[in-house]
């Protein structure tokens, strides 16, 4: 019988306990859910509405039930409904009656707020940690390329010649921000929820503040039905997944593209590729491709979740209960994707010397010209224009900057002397930026050195 079912003249029809059973999901919360049932026995027996040797037994009971859960000795039946009836039922089972004190003043309500707070506290640290672990890679190989000179691309399109490591540092800051973001949603989930009951809190003299302090939290939700009727933590969470996602989506994009035989730049670890069935050539970068793939399913829990939540009235809805298929599928695969980009990255090499050679003289050093006649007084404006006519004549030659002669530069410019061609490598373009976070190798090791520190 479930334990709701006292009222009712008839047994819940088998059909629909199945579709509304959800201890295949919430199943997975079960350590969290006997954590803060041990946290609400300890605040019953200190206030005196459960009996010492009560709570004994129970919070004794709730532990050997954990280690069955674990070994795999308790089942997680269907029938149970929720995984929070299978604990209480199998407490009552071992102890009897005294088992069925353990929801004094409490809801199922408040019971599971409380149960994905702590999840989501949990699994914030995690993807913490596996977002350093991923940075710290990404550091290690900026380290390795210090002097590795690439295209930087703006639409696509060749822009200016970087250091390889500079693009790969402004991943580790992206990251950066995705554990600011985590840390900060952290204050906002470790508040307790418990002991606002079903939604009007309880008569019962119970100590809210002490199951928090119990449970390692910063306090508690005031508000009584605030504390069961919403799940925005849960939603910031999934957002923060997405957002991680969407820029391990966008790293997985370049591995690919460079990874390509037009690039030629990133060559992964067999380990890491597939091969086809049809065309024994193939090497597919396909750990990449599934990253970029699985982003959807994290913005399809984001959606999910918001549109759970867009119309429900206060306080509780049984619709929430929808909301732990996308916490979890959201938890796992984001967690799931941070693990294999990291091991993506340390079983790539990238080809050191694939770009400055062709990229000395190349049209992406026009702006080295343009910078070039603004140091020698002549208005940035105007300098753009000029430089664009020499793009356009080049252009139409199917010429390099450092092909036309210095009689041809000062068609355009009387500005232009000999020693434009010095500033006309990848390399001299690079090392000539000044500017505080800039690509130049001054600037790249100053970064270096700042992330080593950091994520140290």
């Amino acid at each position: 019988m479930a334990i709701w079912n006292s009222r009712f003249k008839k047994s819940f029809d088998k059909g629909a306990l199945k579709f509304s059973s959800s201890i295949d999901i919430d199943g997975k919360l079960f350590n969290e859910d006997i954590d803060g049932s041990k946290a609400h026995v300890q605040m019953l027996m200190k206030q005196k509405i459960v009996s010492s040797s009560d709570g004994k037994a129970i919070l004794k009971a709730l532990e050997e039930i954990r280690r069955e859960i674990i070994s795999g000795k308790l089942n997680f039946d269907w029938q149970k409904e929720d995984i929070h009836s299978l604990i209480e039922e199998r407490l009552v089972d071992k102890i009897g009656e005294r088992g069925k004190r353990l929801h004094t003043a409490r809801s199922r309500n408040d019971q599971i707020a409380l149960d994905e707070r702590l999840f989501i506290r949990n699994e914030i640290k995690t993807l913490i940690k596996n977002v350093n672990n991923f940075q710290k890679v990404l550091l290690k190989q900026s380290q390795q390329n210090k002097t590795t000179i690439i295209s930087g691309y703006t639409h696509l399109q060749q822009a200016q010649p970087i250091l390889f490591a500079h693009h790969l540092i402004a991943y580790i800051s992206m990251l950066q921000r995705d554990v600011e973001r985590l840390n900060d949603l952290y204050k906002r989930v470790n508040i307790s929820p418990l002991g606002a009951a079903a939604l009007a809190g309880t008569s019962l003299s119970i100590d809210r503040n002490f199951v928090a302090s119990k449970l390692g939290m910063n306090g508690i939700i005031v508000n009584s039905m605030d504390a069961v009727a919403d799940r925005d933590v849960l939603i910031e969470f999934i957002s923060t997944c997405s957002i991680i996602m969407m820029h391990l989506s966008r790293f997985a994009e370049e591995m690919v593209l460079w990874s390509s035989q037009e690039f030629s730049f990133a060559k992964i670890d067999d380990s890491f590729a597939t091969g086809s069935s049809l065309m024994p050539q193939k090497k597919n970068p396909d750990i990449a491709e599934l990253i970029r793939g699985k982003v959807g399913r994290v913005y399809g829990s984001l959606f999910g979740i918001l549109t759970i939540m867009k119309s429900l009235p206060l306080a509780y809805n049984r619709d929430m209960q929808e909301d732990k298929v996308h916490l979890l599928e959201a938890t796992e695969t984001t967690k799931e994707c941070l693990f294999m980009a990291t091991e993506l990255l340390k079983n790539t090499k990238f080809n050191k010397n694939r770009f400055e050679k062709e990229l000395n003289g190349n049209l992406l050093l026009s702006t080295d010209l343009v910078d070039y006649l603004v140091r020698k007084q002549v208005p940035f404006r105007k300098a753009h224009h000029i430089v664009g006519e020499i793009v356009a004549l080049c252009v139409s030659r199917n010429m390099k900057l450092n092909e036309l002669s210095i009689q041809e530069y000062k068609q355009f410019s009387v500005k232009f002397d000999e020693d434009i061609y010095q500033l006309l490598t990848a390399k001299k373009s690079i090392e000539n930026k000044l500017s505080q976070g800039s690509t130049s190798p001054i600037e790249v090791n100053k970064q270096i050195q700042y992330w080593r520190k950091k994520l140290s």
